[in-house]
């Protein structure tokens, strides 16, 4: 009777010793949770307090939140593998089951896994950010969400592209520092191209001395010049130096303006049209005016 209860009262004192060990590793993986949670938060206050650029801070959010969640599956793992072990469960043969379905499961989702580095790689490297204007391989529009698996995109017509980022192999940001607005000017072959250029120019001057239009525009028009020499006109290249995403709207309005420029001065904007030689007369004259017929 006595060994028995001695038996016992070891059994509950083990016991009892056990608990309070599992509920110790419990204790501090809870706190250690705590600790980085509180850690984040600190680290993005202080963050937000020295940048004044609400997008940097976001990207060092999304950066915060990514590692918090892998600190935390890290903690959880480490402490599933200790409660294990005081409860006599060998872990052994479990991690050993883990890996080779650990192995089974990766080769099912390699892609998966090459979202989420290609998206962690964007954000380190601060390749794209919410409000940015980008060209995702075939796909370009306004960047709404930027996640580890997945970049969210709106375009013009409104549509919604999710672009998985491990398909992202080039991006291309009209968002950043500055853009150009590009235009080609294509005039008729009888008009003079250098005074073409002077009535480009003019227009050019005053479009960035309208205080709309003076903020988007950094520089004065550039002229490349001639660019080529097409069917029916002759193409004529120049350029704004303008604020990013402005590009565009800079474009539209002095393409309307230099129109009117062109009508109140009688300078010809070609169409696509085809010029029919008679030859020459039996006097050897040629005839005053080729015939012109619009195709």
């Amino acid at each position: 009777m006595m060994e028995s209860l001695t038996l016992f009262w070891s059994g509950l004192n083990v016991g009892t010793a056990a608990a309070l060990r599992i509920a110790l590793i419990l204790a501090m993986a809870w706190l250690m949770m705590r600790l980085l949670h509180k850690a984040t938060h600190l680290f993005r206050d202080r963050v937000a307090a020295r940048v004044d650029d609400r997008e940097t801070v976001k990207r060092i959010e999304t950066l915060a939140r990514v590692g918090r969640y892998l600190a935390g599956v890290l903690v959880a793992l480490l402490a599933g593998t200790l409660v294990l072990s005081e409860l006599g469960i060998s872990v052994a043969p479990i991690l050993g089951a883990a890996g080779v379905v650990g192995l089974a499961v990766g080769f099912g989702t390699q892609s998966l896994v090459k979202d989420y580095f290609t998206g962690l790689f964007l954000l380190l490297e601060n390749q794209i950010r919410e409000g940015d204007v980008v060209k995702l391989g075939g796909h370009a529009g306004l960047v709404e969400v930027v996640t580890l698996r997945y970049v969210q995109l709106r375009d013009y017509d409104g549509n919604v592209h999710f672009v998985p980022s491990g398909e992202i192999s080039t991006v291309v940001n009209y968002s950043r520092g500055h853009a150009y607005a590009v235009m080609d000017i294509g005039v008729s072959y009888r008009e003079d191209a250098d005074a073409v250029m002077e009535v480009m120019r003019d227009t050019g001057a005053r479009m960035r001395g309208d205080p709309a239009f003076e903020p988007l525009i950094l520089e004065p028009l550039e002229i490349a010049g001639v660019e080529r020499w097409d069917d029916s006109a002759v193409v004529i290249r120049c350029r704004f130096k303008c604020a990013p995403l402005q590009q565009w709207t800079v474009r539209r309005e002095y393409l309307r303006r230099l129109k009117r420029d062109f009508d109140d001065r009688g300078i010809e904007i070609p169409f696509p049209h085809m010029t029919l030689y008679a030859g020459r007369d039996k006097d050897g004259q040629a005839p005053p005016w080729p015939l012109r017929m619009s195709r």
